[in-house]
């Protein structure tokens, strides 16, 4: 089975709690057990040396022997220990805890003996667990101390106390352990709860999304209500489908305009050219239809050259030949060239240029079509005997070129529309059927090939303004 994040998360959650159970059981526990162990069996061995120290002198007394356990009674009672007084040949001459069925002691004072006793195998420490050599039932926690007299080894003060005793306390702090171990799993849960809320969530949410975006649902939207990196992912991710919805509706809307605008004229064509060839045509019309259809193929034919040009200036592939020429004489040229449709007309330029000449730094061939395309776009929808501003200007390292007419001027709602491909207002359809909605694509994607910028000034039935720039540069020599 293939495991999401989630599932890895939560696998190692577990993991991490037993290993931290069985952790804080074996590791833990040994650990407070020893310190309780270690401080216990010091205090007993403390005891052991006080008692053998105290009670030395009167060890070979019956009497007093008898005397020091009825003290020694109350000392064991008080601390839960049982406390022996043992010779070197392993005797026990005093047990606190030593009960006596005939109630009759020999006269050497002997309790009971010890077999095999040796102290020597109790090890190089002061205290030892066990049954210490069979005589406790369960195990016990024995600490010794010599008793000297004279400088001579006399016997052991040996203090026991059943090992349950630890075991009871630590147990009784243990559970401190496991409610700290059981409040830090709760807060790591709580990191796995933030990660379900935000990742785990808005990551199914994404994965939904590009599933829908495979389906060719472009509108579909992902919906993260945290402001974070997860929030930005999904914004950037619906901006990016909105991006590509709007390039296939523009792609639909594309081939839908250039084949509109390609079957119009050839319709036009085909049905003029039978009309002749059949003979249904006067001879005397003949004329006038083949200059329609020289018209429509005007039209094919510009049509053709813009969607090329537009294709040539793609960001990925357009290369641009930068010369330094005078934009001035560029203007003036491209003028020359409209001047028998301005006679018809009666549209005249007004030129404002900051000196004779102006030396601009560009593709010129480039630029030219630029300066065409919005003469040719003024004079479409400029009125008869109006004027037709160009002027060029100097600013800092930049000229401004601008090219202003007197038309019917451009709405609020559509100046932002005028750079789409094949974008024709209602005005341009009716005053010049050979316009083909692409000349303003072509003028925003040279100018932009240079690094500049051009803006559009319009008010409705007062005109439009087209201001672009270009960088200066000195005369070539």
């Amino acid at each position: 089975m293939k495991l999401n994040i989630l599932n890895k998360y939560i696998c190692v959650y577990i993991a991490v709690a037993i290993i931290s159970f069985v952790g804080v059981t074996l590791l833990a526990y040994r650990i407070d057990y020893n310190r309780v162990y270690k401080e216990k069996s010091d205090d007993m061995y403390k005891q052991a040396v006080s008692i053998a120290a105290r009670f030395a002198p009167d060890y070979f007394s019956n009497d007093k022997l008898r005397i020091i356990e009825l003290e020694l009674n109350t000392i064991a009672e008080l601390d839960h220990t049982r406390i022996m007084f043992i010779n070197t040949d392993g005797n026990v001459i005093l047990d606190t805890k030593y009960i006596n069925v005939n109630e009759e002691i020999d006269d050497s004072g002997i309790l009971y003996s010890i077999s095999d006793f040796n102290i020597n195998s109790l090890g190089s420490g002061h205290s030892v667990t066990g049954n210490f050599y069979g005589i406790f039932d369960e195990a016990q926690i024995s600490v010794f101390a010599p008793i000297t007299n004279a400088f001579v080894m006399k016997g052991y003060v040996v203090v026991h106390m059943p090992e349950s005793v630890i075991t009871q306390r630590v147990y009784t702090t243990f559970n401190t352990n496991y409610f700290t171990l059981l409040m830090v799993l709760l807060l790591n849960l709580s990191f796995i709860v933030l990660y379900i809320i935000h990742v785990h969530n808005p990551l199914k949410a994404v994965s939904k999304a590009i599933k829908e975006y495979g389906r060719g649902n472009l509108s579909y939207k992902v919906h993260a209500g945290h402001n974070d990196e997860m929030s930005n992912l999904s914004a950037s991710l619906n901006y990016m489908a909105s991006q590509i919805n709007e390039m296939d509706q523009f792609q639909q809307k594309f081939l839908s305009n250039i084949s509109h605008d390609f079957r119009s004229p050839l319709t036009s064509i085909k049905g003029y050219l039978e009309a002749i060839e059949d003979g249904t045509v006067p001879p005397e019309m003949i004329n006038k239809y083949i200059k329609i259809v020289l018209f429509e193929t005007d039209r094919l034919t510009k049509l053709t050259s813009n969607i090329l040009t537009l294709n040539e200036l793609d960001p990925k592939t357009v290369r641009l030949e930068i010369t330094s020429f005078d934009i001035n004489a560029l203007i003036k040229h491209t003028i020359e060239t409209f001047e028998v449709t301005c006679k018809k007309r009666k549209i005249q330029f007004q030129l404002t240029f900051s000196g004779e000449k102006e030396w601009i730094s560009a593709d010129k061939s480039k630029i030219g079509q630029v300066i065409y395309n919005l003469i040719d776009n003024a004079i479409k929808f400029s009125p008869e005997n109006s004027n037709i501003f160009i002027a060029v200007k100097e600013k800092g390292e930049k000229a401004y070129i601008s090219v202003k007419d007197n038309g019917c001027g451009i709405s609020k709602e559509n100046i932002d529309r005028i750079w789409d491909r094949f974008y024709k207002s209602d005005s341009s359809r009716g005053r010049d059927k050979k316009g083909s909605g692409l000349g303003l694509s072509i003028v925003k994607e040279i100018i932009s090939a240079h690094n500049e910028n051009i803006d559009v000034i319009s008010t409705v039935g007062v005109g439009t303004e087209f201001i672009f720039t270009l960088p200066l540069s000195k005369a070539p020599s």
